[in-house]
């Protein structure tokens, strides 16, 4: 590590990278939303309409959760730059597995939903932490 650290730098670095992976979970977890409200209607006989819909949703949220894997870990880069927060530590790497959408071979809509229901909880549990880090940073950057 060299000798010159630019505290502020790091810092904001940091809040980038971690607003980049909150936007990431955010627009998941609004694309789950949506491809469960399609599911239910599935579900309860909407057709082929109602199936498109919804895993053109499913496939939005997946996308959205791989860049978030993406970003996690950048974030996680980012705060080990830090060097005056060693007491904030964050275990990214339990939600860096966030739902691997396998719905390739599914048949039951039912089964779908279930793994729809299981990435939201995963992105809903993500997403506090994230905004709690975020948090602490913001708070320690404009300390004195």
């Amino acid at each position: 590590m060299s000798d010159y650290y630019n505290r502020e730098k790091e810092y904001m670095e940091a809040i980038r990278a971690g607003d980049a992976a909150l936007n990431s979970l955010y627009a998941a977890r609004n694309y789950l939303n949506s491809a469960r409200r399609w599911g239910i209607f599935d579900i309860l006989g909407g057709g082929l309409l109602a199936g498109i819909v919804k895993h053109n949703y499913v496939n939005d949220a997946r996308r959205c959760i791989e860049d978030a894997r993406e970003r996690l870990n950048i974030f996680r880069n980012e705060l080990d730059d830090i060097q005056d927060l060693p007491n904030l530590h964050i275990d990214i790497s339990d939600f860096l597995t966030l739902a691997d959408f396998v719905f390739d071979g599914m048949i039951a809509d039912i089964m779908v939903q279930q793994r729809i229901a299981q990435a939201k909880i995963q992105v809903e549990d993500a997403i506090p932490l994230v905004e709690d880090a975020l948090y602490k940073l913001r708070r320690k950057l404009n300390e004195p």
